[in-house]
């Protein structure tokens, strides 16, 4: 492979922008407008309506979810059911960044984008899904357990390297407290992280993603003037909302998608098989439909004989039954794998996503091995209406990643007449998304590109008919 420019690039933001225009030709007319457009665009979804009793099933389970965890996050019971309303109003989730301290610069100016969206269209509500079954450290010095204060990198929680390493933020395994510290174990050792960790939350947590979705929302309500509310749904938030649809024997995931396993296992059949195809790569079959918990870390765990095991490094088993799934995930024994994550908050319930470099090509492929498990369940209404989805996946995490960019200087120019939304807003796409830098070192793109090049996909490629492109 030919390496391009920088050390670690694999193609060009040239060749990433034409690679997207060509699978989503809807951002071909964005590039050179400003970046409002496209985000009130990326925004402008119709209100929740549907013939199918499944995925109105699906809605009502996530309007639920969405309430609760409003509640949970310190909301009213009047405001968490508009949260809920606003759902159904205007069905979208941000789906991109992890689970993140709302200053880090991979979270912070995707949360300015949304705002921008979100205003244009008046919305009270900014509901996201932050994934957590990730590990503190997701390359050097960068993830949920780093932060980088001028010009160092601190550790969040000030935790020993074994730790980073290997045990995902959703464990419940602490007690986590913030403490920003250097590679000396120092805390906040300069001026702009001392001042950080006087605003962030001073008490224990029982887990590093709980610790991060306080903090977000006392960065949020203290440093954002904004009337939007923010509401964060986490990977527990999600584990209840599928256990909600496994203690419904009428619904579709109890009795289709579980089922006999007939169904499951023609989805993970036809992952396989997407991944020795030209899409190889795109969704991995890391493990099956959920992840086992651990003592902190997520262990894979395989579908075998109508149960689902992990091997290592205990012998766990959960039969692949619903009641049995679902006391396992109330009981945080199992968590939901990304796919099944997205089946309940997005694909059932017609909930349009936006999604970051990666899930702009896997999330169209979970919708397509949905509709073979659709298919497979005979659910002939429910395909009909996935085929009428009007874009249930857009480009909406990094779309603004400025050089340079300084979220601890920006954030102050808040409290001020002016705000740095409004020259983002006026930025054409082009600029505003930069240098396009994780797109560029991801090899799977050039991958992608070349198989574009080639023919060997095309925007009418059959696992791309449910993209909605």
């Amino acid at each position: 492979m030919t390496i391009i420019g920088k050390a670690g690039e694999h193609c060009s933001a040239a060749d990433v922008r034409r690679t997207l225009s060509a699978l989503m030709p809807h951002l071909t007319s964005y590039w050179e407008c400003p970046l409002r457009h496209y985000a009130s665009v990326a925004h402008d979804v119709e209100k929740f309506h549907s013939e199918c009793c499944a995925r109105r099933h699906a809605m009502e389970l996530l309007c639920r979810c969405v309430e609760r965890a409003a509640l949970r996050s310190g909301y009213d019971p009047k405001e968490a059911r508009s949260a809920s309303l606003q759902l159904m109003g205007s069905p979208i989730l941000q789906t991109g960044p992890h689970c993140l301290l709302l200053i880090e610069p991979d979270a912070f100016y995707t949360h300015l984008f949304s705002l921008l969206g979100l205003q244009a269209h008046g919305r009270e509500w900014y509901i996201t899904y932050h994934a957590s079954t990730v590990s503190f450290s997701e390359k050097a010095k960068k993830g949920p357990g780093w932060l980088w204060l001028q010009d160092e990198p601190l550790n969040v929680f000030g935790l020993p390297r074994s730790r980073m390493d290997s045990f995902s933020i959703c464990g419940l395994n602490g007690p986590y407290r913030f403490a920003l510290s250097n590679a000396k174990g120092d805390p906040a050792p300069n001026a702009t992280a001392a001042g950080l960790l006087g605003e962030l939350p001073s008490e224990e947590f029982g887990s590093a993603a709980d610790a991060i979705r306080a903090a977000n929302q006392t960065l949020w309500r203290g440093n954002l003037p904004s009337p939007i509310k923010l509401l964060q749904l986490d990977d527990f938030d999600i584990a209840d909302l599928v256990a909600d649809h496994l203690e419904d024997a009428g619904s579709w995931m109890s009795a289709d998608f579980i089922g006999d396993g007939k169904v499951a296992e023609s989805i993970l059949d036809a992952m396989d098989r997407l991944n020795i195809g030209p899409w190889q790569g795109w969704v991995r079959r890391t493990t099956d439909l959920f992840w086992r918990m651990e003592k902190g870390r997520i262990v894979p765990l395989r579908l075998q004989d109508n149960a689902l095991r992990a091997t290592c490094p205990s012998d766990f088993e959960v039969k692949f039954r619903p009641d049995s799934i679902a006391a396992a995930l109330r009981q945080r024994a199992i968590v939901p794998s990304l796919y099944t994550v997205f089946l309940v908050t997005s694909i059932l319930p017609g909930v349009r996503a936006l999604g970051g470099c990666r899930q702009t090509i896997y999330y169209p492929l979970m919708r397509y091995l949905t509709a073979i498990g659709l298919k497979r369940s005979g659910d002939c209404d429910f395909l009909t209406e996935m085929r009428e989805d009007d874009q249930p996946g857009l480009w909406g995490h990094r779309v603004l990643k400025p050089l340079n960019g300084n979220p601890f200087r920006e954030i102050k120019l808040f409290r001020g007449a002016e705000t740095p939304l409004e020259t983002y807003a006026a930025m054409p796409l082009v600029q505003s998304s930069g240098d396009l830098a994780s797109f560029i070192r991801d090899p799977i793109w050039t991958d992608l590109s070349g198989h574009i090049a080639s023919g060997a996909i095309t925007l009418g490629s059959e696992e791309w008919q449910w993209s909605g492109s």
